[in-house]
């Protein structure tokens, strides 16, 4: 074996072994957050993703192709005078997207200004109903239905103190998590 073959196996395995490292702290850092917003926006502020960590939601005009499976309405718990809307985004630090989200809510359990936030802004679900204090139940792994190139797929619901469920969202989380940051 060439010097030069050694050294780019050594190079692939360092990179590889970064990667791991990488991805497994961002794991934790995921974990360590009720909301993935806040934790995207930790990540991306240690990762020097963008100049200012602040995380952004693109909408996506697709939310009518994206509706409640009975799974997801059973999950939720629908009584009969509630709906699910649907919001698909791409959550996005600077010019970096890390994750494609789905989000399927019962308007009825928030309120007004958070429905309207909600319709007309990029603000994250998380940002919006962070003042009910929810947290995140993770459920069993489904089969991600993520683009390609997704390292991590969560799925979980969304539950205030009174164990109501106000959500369920389906997160891809991108490579651009993992890759080295763009000088």
């Amino acid at each position: 074996m060439t010097r030069a073959l050694r050294a780019a196996l050594l190079a692939l395995l360092l990179t590889g072994c970064a990667a791991d490292s990488t991805l497994a702290q961002f794991r934790r850092t995921l974990a360590e957050h009720q909301s993935a917003t806040v934790a995207l926006e930790t990540w991306c502020g240690m990762r020097g993703i963008s100049p200012a960590p602040h995380i952004e939601a693109l909408v996506q005009d697709d939310s009518a192709t994206t509706p409640a499976t009975p799974a997801i309405v059973a999950a939720l718990a629908l009584r009969d005078d509630e709906t699910v809307r649907a919001r698909h985004v791409l959550l996005v630090c600077g010019k970096t997207v890390l994750s494609d989200a789905r989000n399927w809510y019962v308007p009825q359990r928030l309120t007004a200004a958070m429905n309207h936030t909600l319709e007309t802004t990029s603000t994250p679900f998380g940002k919006v109903v962070a003042p009910l204090g929810l947290h995140r139940q993770p459920l069993a792994h489904a089969p991600a239905q993520c683009p390609g190139g997704a390292i991590e797929h969560t799925t979980a619901l969304l539950r205030g103190n009174d164990s109501v469920a106000y959500s369920l969202v389906s997160e891809c989380y991108t490579r651009a998590n993992i890759d080295p940051p763009r000088p």
